[in-house]
């Protein structure tokens, strides 16, 4: 160790070059780092969903998820299944392993579609192709509300998408959606007295719209030297041409309107003949026995409020290498400009805006940063002077200004996780400095001249400090070392703490020594004393006596207090992952199954209704029939579910949500007494919208009701234990269907 030190004497002038690149390339690096709320972290979830269209559960269970499920379950990188079987649709989440990460995963992805697609050509007919999703870990960070008090439905989808355009042109945004936008759908009203009266069927009207618009090849045209591709007209442009179109009458019409004339009039072979031409020949149109009209679905899929008028919603998502405080800057921009071209009445609203959150954090850190070398520079100068507060508060500004250019080179933005870490090794950084410069002015007020105080005091304590810097690394290293998600969500606070704490230690070694030379002050001949014969040091002795005469005393104290604190951990609330910060919570609402869309948004408007009285709320988002975008990484959006809805509440402050939950949970007991009610917080990393599960499981065949009164059972046992809440079986409650009998 000594001799590095003594390099770094006699080579003063690089040493202090390499402070200055630190400085200078640290505030640099510090403005070119990216800016996330969370680490990226890869979300090991895909969905694959097939349509089924008249297939009851047990049918779509026993010809669809089954064998989709079969030949999942031959991939070794699965982890778990789960499935839903509804009637006419068959949705299996596909868990993988935690040790696939995201260098691995489209593999694993390209492998399940193969394992998808081999599997297609064997499911019933009927059965519609099943439908790979596996982009979960996509986060749309800036979620907007588009209401438009007075206009229709149409004008404020058409002003959506005008801004969905516009916004998708700002720099550093990779991705723009709507949510909420109701499917345009072109209804028949077919009257069937029409029918009857021209001797038509529905049938005839449905094989006469599968056949006009269809995609055929026609074939080709030769000429003595070319070849033409026939391409037929025809499609349809508009739902008024659809009206236009001629019916015409297939064979089982033909053949029941001949029979029908035969057994009026007696016809011979001729008369059937000319019968067949007539009816063949009659032109009849669409619109002479239906009403065409455009509409949107009925009932809607998905439908959204923002302070109980209908919305729109506009989801936007950064790309994962850029600093997604500008990019919330640039969209502030632009939506200025566009709010200015938008009419009276349509309103842009913020729903949740990632951007502010980041630069939070980042400001908290600066904050954190400037209060520890406060801090240090307070407690250092007091005992030891000015000047050696001066060097360890700049050692520990160049350590993380020399942290962030590592970080700029490995692409680690400024994040939760690394933002953390910082903060957490702010305290060790400073460590190494103060041994050394202390180490080497001990030896200047013993007399000894500078270089040599320098190595002597640098030297002597090289090895030790860096022991203790690789041991406070490694007490970091099995969270790099986990393959689970906590593991990977975490992986850059071990590799920051690292970091910063190795070179502290190396900028201790050869920057402190240099520094202690040129600005502390030496001892004059004949002022050396007793390191130790000063007035603190005479009290502290004058303690330690007599604390050493009482010491059975002091064994017993100390014994004690052992007991308290090993007492005392039970008592100590014990997570993983704490709460988020964030000043926003979510409201699930569980309707009955079966409850329509339309009657789970007349429940929540009185959810809203109430909610909005709160002074402390800013305002409330309700996502209906399906969960909100994904716009905070750690949690899934709900499966649709025409009964389900999700309130999203934004609040002044996040300590106002535990209030608000303390006053609004008695409410909603006494007034949505059929429905269940979740009051959610959002948490930091990776976690599970229901913390525990149990599965009860039988035969291939077992009976279903045997199954659903063993979960009632248990649901029964769990809610009367005081340790839970909010019970709930997955199979949901049985509904009543119509069976017409023939």
């Amino acid at each position: 160790m000594r001799g590095i030190v003594q390099y770094a004497i006699n080579h003063r002038v690089v040493i202090y070059f390499f402070c200055l690149i630190l400085f200078i390339g640290g505030i640099i690096s510090f403005f070119t780092l990216g800016q996330l709320e969370d680490p990226v972290f890869t979300v090991k979830k895909a969905v694959v969903t097939t349509k089924y269209p008249g297939a009851s559960p047990e049918e779509v269970e026993l010809e669809v998820t089954d064998r989709i499920e079969t030949a999942i379950q031959e991939m070794p990188q699965v982890k778990h299944l789960y499935s839903i079987s509804r009637a006419g649709e068959s949705i299996i989440e596909v868990d993988i392993k935690e040790q696939y990460w995201s260098d691995r995963l489209p593999q694993v992805w390209d492998e399940l579609r193969r394992k998808v697609n081999d599997i297609t050509p064997k499911l019933p007919p009927g059965a519609e192709k099943p439908l790979v999703g596996d982009d979960f870990g996509f986060v749309y960070g800036f979620v907007l509300a588009l209401t438009g008090d007075g206009y229709t439905y149409k004008e404020l989808e058409d002003y959506a998408k005008v801004i969905k355009k516009e916004l998708s042109l700002v720099k550093g945004v990779s991705r723009v959606g709507l949510w909420g936008v109701q499917q345009k759908t072109v209804y028949l009203d077919i009257s069937e007295s029409q029918l009857a009266e021209l001797n038509l069927t529905a049938e005839t009207v449905t094989n006469t719209l599968e056949k006009q618009n269809m995609v055929v090849n026609a074939g080709f045209v030769d000429d003595t030297t070319n070849r033409f591709r026939i391409a037929p007209t025809g499609d349809f442009t508009s739902p008024e041409e659809i009206g236009e179109l001629i019916l015409r009458p297939g064979p089982n019409d033909i053949i029941t309107n001949l029979v029908a004339a035969s057994q009026e009039t007696n016809l011979d072979l001729k008369g059937f003949d000319r019968a067949i031409r007539e009816e063949s020949s009659n032109v009849i149109r669409i619109k002479d026995v239906a009403r065409v009209k455009t509409a949107y679905r009925e009932p809607p899929v998905t439908m959204m409020r923002f302070d109980g008028q209908d919305a729109i919603g506009i989801q936007i998502a950064g790309a994962d290498d850029v600093n997604i405080v500008k990019v919330g800057n640039r969209l502030y921009k632009a939506l200025d400009q566009i709010v200015r071209h938008l009419p009276v009445g349509v309103e842009v609203h913020k729903v949740a805006w990632q951007s502010d959150l980041v630069d939070s954090a980042v400001n908290g850190f600066i904050i954190s940063l400037a209060m520890a070398i406060g801090i240090v520079l307070i407690v250092l100068i007091i005992p030891s002077g000015f000047r050696m507060g001066a060097i360890i508060g700049s050692n520990l500004i160049i350590t993380i200004l020399g942290t962030f250019i590592y970080m700029a080179i490995k692409e680690i933005p400024l994040q939760r996780m690394s933002l953390g870490a910082l903060i957490i090794a702010l305290g060790m950084m400073v460590d190494n400095s103060i041994v050394v410069s202390d180490a080497i002015a001990v030896k200047l007020r013993q007399g000894m001249n500078r270089a040599q105080a320098a190595i002597e005091g640098a030297g002597a304590s090289g090895w030790p400090l860096l022991a203790a810097t690789l041991i406070a690394v490694l007490a970091f290293f099995p969270i790099f070392a986990s393959r689970e998600d906590a593991g990977e969500y975490c992986r850059t606070l071990f590799v920051v703490v690292a970091v910063s704490l190795i070179l502290s230690w190396v900028i201790a070694m050869v920057v402190t020594p240099l520094q202690c030379i040129d600005f502390l002050k030496a001892e004059k001949k004949g002022e050396v004393q007793d390191e130790f014969d000063r007035p603190l040091f005479r009290r502290l002795r004058k303690v330690l006596s007599k604390l050493v005469q009482l010491r059975i005393l002091m064994i017993g104290i100390l014994a004690g207090l052992l007991v308290a604190a090993v007492f005392g951990f039970g008592f100590v609330k014990q997570m993983f992952f704490p709460d988020s910060t964030r000043p926003q919570m979510m409201v699930d609402y569980w309707a009955p199954e079966s409850t329509r869309i339309q009657d789970v948004a007349e429940q929540t408007k009185r959810m809203e209704e109430e909610i909005i009285k709160n002074p402390n709320v800013e305002s409330v988002t309700t996502f209906i029939g399906a969960g909100p975008p994904r716009f905070y990484l750690p949690v899934d959006p709900e499966k649709p579910y025409q009964s389900y809805a999700q309130l999203i509440i934004n609040f002044k402050s996040y300590k106002d949500v535990d209030p608000f939950i303390a006053e609004f949970m008695p409410w909603t007991e006494q007034h949505m007494t059929d429905a269940m009610i979740r009051f959610r917080k959002y948490a930091v990393g990776p976690g599970d919208a229901w913390k525990f599960e149990l599965r009860i499981s039988g035969p291939g065949e077992a009976d279903l009701t045997t199954l659903r009164n063993l979960g009632d059972e248990v649901k029964a046992i769990g809610e009367k234990s005081p340790y839970g809440a909010d019970w709930r079986l997955d199979m949901r409650n049985p509904v009543l269907k119509v069976v017409p009998e023939y």
